[in-house]
């Protein structure tokens, strides 16, 4: 007799099965990616794509995928994050000189208070209105940080996180706020972009420039094809990709440690996140053996991007939508209300913080904060071709202050939490409080409120 948590050579196949049916769905969306325009323009996800076709092809649209399949793509989320977290922080170094000259303190500053805002006010206006008129549960404020800053990536890998707390339909509405965050962020930063020129705010374009996306071709040609990634050791020893994986499962086995142990007292804390700190303790010991020489970044890049690509597909066939269309006027209220902050964010406080190429460093960090890192990239690409600003390499030195945290990091798992323990109303007050306070340490030592030019928005000189 076979124990029931034993799994079958018959189960095994249905998962590989299931499996070999998301591969064939990125494949389908990856064709679609070249083949047709209007997403190589707007830089939609091959994998966003696959995850909509599956989708339409579900419960909820044509009834062609077996709900026992939609199941079990439901339960990758979970595995996959924790993949896509475990080497984050694994062979990272910081350049704090080139942090100072670059704006990345800025910029830092610029994405954590973005990410209180997106705490603050949403959660806020979930206690006041949405909780006592629609019975929305208060955790439903963290939604946007989690689907705008996070993406939906982290929107589909918090699916553990909100079955832990007893609200399975937190995933699906999380991966609708993370569709509405990508769309925001690419056709509201077009139009910034088109008003930013008009004004004159830019200075590596102006008005007789045509602004456009990147014209090169999806398949690189093979003459300019480069590798993806380094051979650390050599094939007959171990595969590289084998090797980095191993430090992989490591993190995760020490997040999986620590996860156990701080279930004893916390409730509902991911296992990606664990992960992500495992992979910290890993690049301490390894920076201090000769086996740091055999760490690549890049490769560890290529893994996350393969478990990113399939989590997304997963993720996003399996949105419940009868969840959605229940909650559509809270969607409908916090998306706008959300974006009027994020352009007054944009357009205020943007140029009081950035002394040289205000509007630049600002789009990135509205890019990436409204949709994902690949719009605040594409935009900024945008109005500034040929990179010649450092709001792209400042946006990278930021990170490794910002992504542990916010974005999908430790603080994002932890705000429902937070939420269920103190109340929305609470945190988010606090959550708001937190900005306000950075704020003023940020005026006292002149981060905050430099002297503003005349061709921005609210300054003396402007039309």
């Amino acid at each position: 007799m076979i124990p029931n948590d034993v799994i079958t050579s018959s189960e095994l196949s249905s998962l590989l099965f299931y499996t070999v049916c998301l591969g064939i769905l990125l494949l389908v969306g990856t064709i679609l990616r070249l083949k047709i325009s209007f997403f190589k323009k707007y830089i939609i996800p091959a994998s966003l794509i696959a995850g909509f076709i599956g989708l339409g092809l579900g419960p909820y649209g044509l009834k062609f995928l077996p709900d026992e399949m939609m199941q079990t793509w439901g339960g990758y989320a979970g595995i996959l994050i924790a993949i896509v977290f475990a080497p984050m922080l694994m062979g990272m170094h910081l350049n704090l000189k080139r942090f100072k000259e670059t704006q990345a303190l800025e910029q830092m500053v610029q994405t954590w208070n973005a990410s209180f805002l997106q705490w603050g006010i949403p959660l806020v206006i979930t206690a006041l209105l949405f909780t006592p008129l629609f019975g929305v549960n208060p955790i439903f404020g963290t939604l946007i940080e989690i689907g705008y800053s996070g993406g939906h990536g982290t929107a589909g890998g918090m699916t553990e996180v909100f079955n832990d707390l007893d609200w399975s339909e937190g995933a699906s509405l999380a991966l609708t706020v993370a569709t509405i965050g990508l769309v925001t962020g690419i056709f509201a930063g077009v139009i910034i972009i088109n008003y930013g020129v008009k004004k004159g705010y830019t200075n590596y374009i102006d008005k007789s420039d045509k602004i456009s996306t990147d014209h090169s071709p999806d398949l690189i040609p093979i003459h300019e094809q480069k590798s993806s990634s380094m051979e650390t050791i050599k094939n007959n020893v171990v595969e590289g990709y084998a090797f980095h994986f191993s430090l992989i499962s490591i993190a995760i086995l020490i997040g999986w440690v620590l996860q156990k142990f701080i279930g004893q007292f916390i409730t509902g804390f991911p296992l990606f996140t664990m992960a992500m700190i495992g992979g910290l303790f890993v690049n301490i010991i390894i920076q201090k053996t000769s086996f740091r020489d055999a760490v690549n970044i890049d490769t560890f890049r290529r893994i996350q991007g393969f478990a990113l690509d399939f989590l997304i597909v997963a993720a996003v066939a399996t949105i419940k939508i009868p969840l959605v269309i229940a909650n559509f006027i809270p969607l409908l209220i916090i998306s706008i209300v959300m974006l009027a902050v994020m352009l007054f964010y944009f357009f205020y406080l943007g140029p009081r913080f950035f002394k040289k190429d205000w509007f630049e460093h600002s789009l990135i960090v509205f890019g990436a904060g409204t949709g994902v890192a690949a719009v605040g990239y594409m935009l900024l690409r945008m109005v500034d071709p040929k990179m010649e600003s450092d709001a792209f390499l400042a946006y990278g030195l930021r990170a490794p202050f910002v992504a542990p945290f916010s974005g999908g990091g430790i603080l994002t798992t932890l705000m429902p939490i937070l939420v269920l323990t103190y109340g929305a109303l609470s945190i988010g007050i606090i959550s708001i409080g937190i900005f306000i306070i950075v704020m003023i340490i940020c005026k006292l030592t002149n981060i905050y409120g430099r002297p503003v030019q005349s061709n921005v928005p609210g300054s003396r000189n402007s039309m």
